[in-house]
């Protein structure tokens, strides 16, 4: 039988005096009667009091290579045990996990785990981390907090997938208890936000500067290129001396690959040539570290040295081709530090995927 969701008192919300509620987690601000869901769909107004209602709850799990999230600086070659819920705070016409985070069907939330599970799971299955992904936790952010305080308590780190669509308060909490995050810049004009994700970009340049500027957690961008929509020479041009002059020139940005999804399968394939571009325009501008993501490119898939060019870091897709770092994150050849989280050799987990069931991990062995 389908799970029944799970209500958690939610934080960041006030008593409207015509009786509503609202919710001040994101931009939207949602305003809310009694029964009546926020279009993120998880919370919701009980009894007058906003609640989670997914706390606990799972769309599944599975555990990745970290590469995946993608993260190319953090931890490279190790396993991640990654989790996401339903529901989003966004309403992106491509989204690849459209099943995931458009979902209003209960049923989708196939596992339940509690914090410490959860922590368990990831010690026990030699995870490095846990990565909050497949639907923006941001909106789950009690439980996303909760998991990782029992992750640092038991020694595995804490990754955000997001699209940084969140205020200024409830962000200070949220990425406070992270240790890395993959911010997903959709686009660099207000027009696509609003038109194609239903959402602003000017909150989520602020969660950008703030966490390169007044957190310690490493910080990686993605975007997806989507053919005549967010792919031109003046619009990466734009985004990536932002990115630079705003964040600085070691926080890498990964260009990934469009394939047709949910609302958006009469647009093309992104074609290759367009993200080897935008990595071109990326490293002219300034950026370090530039990436290819969703396509089969070994020179866009590795780290390079920014000093001497040498190749750090050797990819095949998902799979480490080569090494020569040293353990505290220094190139082989001239010894410049390579910006990331790197404490000793790389991990091994390769490219496989592990779905688990956390039920296995719910008590102590």
């Amino acid at each position: 039988m389908p799970l029944e969701p799970t209500a958690h008192p939610a934080r960041y919300w006030v008593r409207l005096e015509d009786g509503r509620v609202r919710c001040e987690l994101c931009p939207r601000l949602c305003k809310l009667k009694d029964g009546q869901r926020g279009l993120c769909f998880v919370r919701q107004n009980i009894g007058d009091e906003l609640v989670l209602t997914t706390y606990g709850r799972s769309s599944g799990f599975c555990v990745d290579p970290i590469e995946k999230k993608p993260l190319n600086h953090f931890h490279p070659g190790s396993a991640v045990l990654s989790f996401g819920t339903a529901g989003c705070n966004l309403t992106c016409r491509f989204c690849q996990n459209w099943d995931i985070s458009k979902s209003r069907q209960v049923d989708t939330l196939a596992d339940e785990a509690s914090p410490e599970t959860i922590a368990r799971a990831a010690a026990e299955l030699d995870c490095r981390s846990v990565a909050f992904t497949y639907n923006d936790p941001v909106i789950f952010l009690e439980y996303a907090v909760d998991v990782a305080a029992a992750c640092r308590a038991a020694g595995v780190s804490t990754v955000a997938v997001t699209a940084g669509e969140i205020l200024a308060e409830p962000r200070v909490e949220f990425f406070a208890a992270m240790d890395a995050a993959n911010v997903d810049l959709k686009a660099f004009t207000e027009d696509f936000y609003q038109k194609q994700c239903g959402g602003e970009l000017e909150p989520v340049k602020e969660t950008l500067i703030h966490l390169a500027n007044e957190t310690d957690v490493w910080v990686e961008l993605t975007t997806l290129l989507i053919p005549g929509l967010n792919d031109s020479d003046a619009e990466l041009h734009e985004m990536t001396t932002w990115v630079v002059d705003a964040l600085g020139p070691d926080v890498p940005m990964h260009f990934s690959a469009f394939h047709p999804a949910y609302k958006m399968m009469d647009v093309m394939h992104t074609p290759p040539t367009t993200l080897i571009r935008a990595r071109t325009i990326a490293m002219d501008n300034g950026v370090r570290h530039a990436y290819t993501g969703n396509v089969h490119y070994e020179e866009g898939s590795s780290t390079v040295c920014s000093h001497c060019g040498e190749v750090v870091i050797g990819r095949d897709w998902y799979r480490l081709t080569r090494w020569n770092l040293t353990d505290d994150g220094r190139c082989g050849i001239c010894g410049t530090t390579c910006p990331g989280r790197f404490d000793g050799p790389a991990g091994t987990w390769g490219a496989k995927r592990l779905p688990v069931r956390l039920s296995d991990y719910a008590s102590e062995k």
